[in-house]
């Protein structure tokens, strides 16, 4: 089959980019290749369905583990990624934030010209329908809703309030003027549902032009000479061929997209040799400069009946959320786990808040993947800018294994210390009077005081809060991978359109970022003028907010 374009990677990025090339140019035909099944799981669609997904590799979460990691006592981290429609949106905490608006004007610095936070900012806007309206920072009428949570538990305004008493500032909104400050999530939510991106940009409206492919993973680029003219893919046991008249992108996230340049042979030349790919770009700075938020969780038994617990009056509980849920689309089930949190600084002569926090109203131990049948909460915090970097390298030049995944966590000391400062703003939090006043006791934690101790806690339990970014790096300078138009360096025809451009990790989630990334990617495509600040928020996108959406495997022509 022929296209326009062929998009590798249906997540949060590719869905962005393909629903606006097909809007953008509608003479033209867009393929969106996506390795995972439809996202049409009542799981996906449920909030707290979340606490099923992401603990364990299936059919939607590739479930992947790093190599193991000097920084955490050799112990091998676990690194959840969305596999089918939406990626990673299908099975996160649908926390909504954008960064601070200096980490995009360092990209600019750093010489990713349209780039600065000046030039983002309106692709955030025009991607969001605020249910809180429109403003200088917000957007209404595009296609991600936005939402407060309909439901906010009792113990995340105790955490706000605890917060306070510490002495860190308060915050309702975390993508308005002041990121700063502790408070209550917005999440990417409509009417007590996942809204992930491909709810967003690809359900609800029919587009001849465009073809949703499903269950087919991408073995490599096809080349004529040194242009991409299209991609080889596995199908249903069998191997096809989509040809790309103008463009190949890839869309595959922060560990896939750096894998399938080097099966494709643009990569490091040495390491390509050693799996038996043929080189066609000596790329050294593919699958480098990775980067992810390292967390560290202070979990906490608390006896009360707001919390969540698997005793027999805590399963009673679920049961009567449940059907809440049901009827209303309200309360436990419609929570996104993470609802409370923020951004603080573990030094207040920080220029920027260099710690997220997130409060759960249960225990989360080891990804969820550790049960404990008490009530509890926990309180993380994560590095916000890591000078850690590691790297994503082949384990075969075969797309179905697994890439090789460094992350060298902790392999920086200001790393280590920034964390560290982190478990100490987790304790101030919790022993604050609004925490404090309902008791309890610390699990892992407890007796542990000392900075000697705590370090060694943190090396031995730390891991990832899923954010993965940087290895195929955007910039200027010749070592970059993709220029600030996201052209891959070397050869013509193919770009990369995903997380893994941002030269450096944001100080947030990364989700609304990489949604943003597909937004401007398509106008450097349709060589658009940028989006402006003032025609950001009026971007109606038809049927984003239809009441029935209808699944995309049906909605869109399959090929």
């Amino acid at each position: 089959m022929d296209y326009d374009y062929v998009i590798v990677g249906g997540g949060s990025a590719g869905c962005a980019l393909a629903a606006r090339l097909a809007d953008g140019a509608p003479d033209r035909t867009v393929a969106l290749v996506e390795a995972g099944p439809p996202d049409d799981s009542f799981l996906v669609r449920l909030p707290l369905g979340l606490a099923a997904l992401v603990p364990f590799r299936s059919r939607r979460n590739y479930g992947y583990r790093t190599t193991p990691q000097p920084g955490l006592g050799g112990r091998r981290g676990y690194q959840p990624r969305g596999r089918g429609l939406g990626g990673s949106s299908s099975i996160n905490a649908m926390i909504y934030t954008r960064g601070h608006p200096g980490d995009y004007n360092d990209w600019a610095q750093a010489g990713c010209a349209g780039w600065s936070w000046d030039d983002v900012l309106p692709y955030f806007r025009r991607n969001e329908h605020n249910e809180r309206g429109a403003d200088a920072w917000h957007g209404t009428g595009g296609p991600l809703n936005v939402a407060d949570l309909r439901t906010v538990n009792p113990f995340s305004r105790h955490y706000v309030d605890a917060a306070r008493e510490a002495g860190f500032p308060v915050s309702d909104d975390f993508n308005g003027a002041q990121q700063e400050g502790a408070g209550i999530y917005q999440v990417t939510q409509k009417d007590g549902q996942r809204w992930n991106a491909a709810r967003a940009y690809l359900h609800g409206k029919t587009r001849a032009n465009l073809h949703v492919v499903t269950d087919a993973l991408v073995q490599r680029i096809v080349f004529d000479g040194k242009r991409a003219t299209g991609v080889r893919l596995q199908r249903r046991g069998a191997l096809e061929t989509l040809r790309a008249r103008a463009e190949v992108v890839l869309s595959a996230g922060a560990f896939n997209s750096p894998q399938l340049l080097m099966c494709s042979g643009i990569g490091p030349a040495q390491h390509l040799r050693a799996h038996g790919v043929e080189v066609r770009v000596d790329a050294p700075g593919v699958g480098e400069n990775l980067q992810d938020h390292i967390d560290f969780i202070v979990n906490k038994y608390v006896a009360h009946r707001e919390l969540v617990g698997y005793t027999p009056p805590g399963l009673w509980h679920l049961l009567a959320q449940s059907l809440t849920y049901l009827r209303e689309r309200r309360g436990l089930l419609a929570s996104n786990v993470a609802e409370a949190g923020g951004f603080l600084k573990s030094d207040p002569s920080l220029a920027r808040p260099d710690l997220q926090m997130h409060f759960l109203v249960g225990i989360c131990d080891n990804h969820n993947r550790r049960l404990h049948l008490r009530r509890g909460l926990s309180l993380h915090a994560c590095v916000l800018r890591p000078k850690s970097r590691g790297r994503v390298t082949l384990a075969s030049s075969d797309m179905r294994d697994a890439p090789l995944i460094d992350p060298a966590f902790l392999n920086a000391q200001e790393d280590v210390d920034t964390l560290l400062r982190g478990a100490r703003v987790i304790r101030r939090i919790l022993a604050a009077p609004s925490l404090a006043k309902f008791g309890g006791e610390e699990l892992h934690t407890r007796g542990v005081d000392s900075d000697e101790a705590l370090t060694a806690l943190i090396r031995a339990r730390a891991d990832t809060i899923y954010h993965p970014v940087g290895t195929c790096r955007m910039g200027s300078d010749a070592a970059s991978v993709v220029d600030p138009s996201l052209r891959v360096r070397g050869v013509e025809g193919l770009r990369v359109v995903d997380a893994s451009i941002m030269p450096t990790l944001i100080g947030g989630n990364t989700n609304a970022p990489s949604m943003m990334i597909g937004e401007k990617a398509a106008d450097l495509m349709l060589g658009r003028a940028p989006a402006t600040a003032n025609a950001a928020n009026v971007a109606p996108h038809e049927g984003a907010h239809a009441a029935s959406p209808v699944l995309v495997a049906r909605a869109q022509p399959q090929v």
